[in-house]
This record gives C-alpha cells, structure tokens and sequence, in this order.
C-alpha cells in the first residue's frame, strides 16, 4: 500500500497554464459561482439548500485531511511541507465553523480571505499536477470550490461581509503571517510563501524581491478586501443579493 501511494503522489502529468484542464477549471468555476446559487435560492426547498452548502462545506474540510492521510501511508508526511500553515489549508479547515455553525466572525474573515486571493487562484493557479491527479482536484477544491461555498451561503442563506469585518480579516491575515513566520523560522519551512516565493510562479514575481514583497502584498491584499466589499455591495444594491 506504502509503495502504490507513493508511485501515485510523485508520478503525474504537468500542469499546463491556460491548458485544456485549465481552462475547463476556469469555466466550472463560473459557472459554478453564478448558477448554484442562484437556482438554489430561486428554485429549491431550504432542506434542499442546506444539503447542498452542507455537500459543499464537506468536500472543502475533508480536502486536507485526505491529503495527510495519503502522505503519512506513502511515508512522504513532512512537517514542513504539509502542516495547515498555508492560508486555504488553514481556511478549509475553518470553513465548517464559519458556515455550517454560522460563525459571523470567521465568516468574515475567510469571505474576505477567499476573495482577494480568487483571481490569482483561477489565474495563476500554484499546482504542477495536471487532471485527473488528486492534487489537481485538491487545488481546485481547496480554492475555487471554498470560494463557491462562501458565495452560495452569502446569496442563499443571506450571510454578508461588512467593513468591521474586513478589518477584523486583515488583523487575523497579519496574525496567520505572524505565527507562519516563527513556524518557518522553528522548522525551516517556506509556508504562507514568507521566506521565498512559490517555485511555481504566482504573482508575487512582481512585487520585488524578499522580504519587500511581503509588504507589497500586504498592501495588496487590503486593496483586495475593499474590492471584495465594493463588489457586494454593488451587486446587492442592484440585483438584491441578500433581499427575497
């Protein structure tokens, strides 16, 4: 079992920016992000709402734990590499809390999370494995279908972001960069991309060298958060996203 789960995690196809796999991910995407929740909110019964964001919030929170699982059997468990010290593992795991339990708080921490980080999720994707590898799902789910979630409980169950939450998610962004600093610092790991830029590419290759693209990208993502509020905001006041 050790050896088939190893040859399977370290044997795989490449990804290809903008390849056929990309693109089918860009388009489930969106159309995952318009449609699920408007036809949930205009065309089920809330016990088929609720199954459906419990369906979603499901497959975002098992996405990690799966993949640990699979690294301590084929022997390759790294503390490392695979602690939830990355934003979106950590964020998963948050996503039953803030969603199924309604947790306004860390609701408004991962729908401000999940949104400044969506475009270069979709975009400029972190992956190296090509579909149908477990990774290239685990990628997807860990980002584009958490987002999904976010979404589908703000037009369906009415949950919505607002600016004291906004700070409140990017004072817990400097407290998960904080505490994944002195994590890498204790255990010589690269998480949240603080110590050096992802090898993949992403677009922190344009904000400079280390340590100055840190503050870059700090500065970025509040500029994100208020693009994420601004864009609620707009989309509720013109086609009544929250409103029955």
């Amino acid at each position: 079992m050790q050896s088939i789960i190893f040859d399977y995690l370290n044997n795989y196809s490449s990804f290809q920016l903008f390849g056929l796999s990309h693109w089918i991910a860009i388009f489930l995407f969106f159309f995952m992000v318009i449609f699920l929740p408007w036809f949930s909110k205009t065309h089920l019964e809330v016990r088929h709402q609720n199954l459906i964001g419990n369906i979603l919030i499901t497959l975002v929170f098992i996405n990690y734990p799966i993949w640990v699982v699979l690294e301590f059997i084929a022997g390759t468990f790294d503390f490392k590499l695979h602690l939830p010290l990355h934003l979106c593992r950590f964020a998963n795991l948050l996503l039953p809390i803030a969603l199924f339990w309604k947790n306004d708080k860390i609701f408004q921490i991962l729908y401000f999370w999940g949104m400044s980080a969506i475009f270069q999720a979709i975009f400029t994707p972190d992956i190296i494995h090509d579909f149908p590898h477990f990774h290239y799902f685990r990628y997807f789910i860990a980002h584009q279908l958490m987002v999904i979630s976010i979404i589908y409980y703000v037009v369906v169950f009415k949950m919505k972001p607002t600016i004291h939450g906004l700070k409140n998610a990017f004072l817990a962004l400097n407290i998960f960069l904080l505490v994944a600093f002195i994590s890498n610092k204790f255990l010589g790991s690269n998480y949240f991309w603080i110590m050096d830029k992802p090898p993949a590419g992403s677009i922190l290759d344009f904000m400079g060298p280390w340590p100055w693209y840190i503050f870059v990208a700090e500065l970025v993502a509040l500029l994100h958060f208020y693009l994420a509020f601004i864009v609620y905001k707009f989309l509720d006041y013109n086609f009544g996203l929250i409103k029955k």
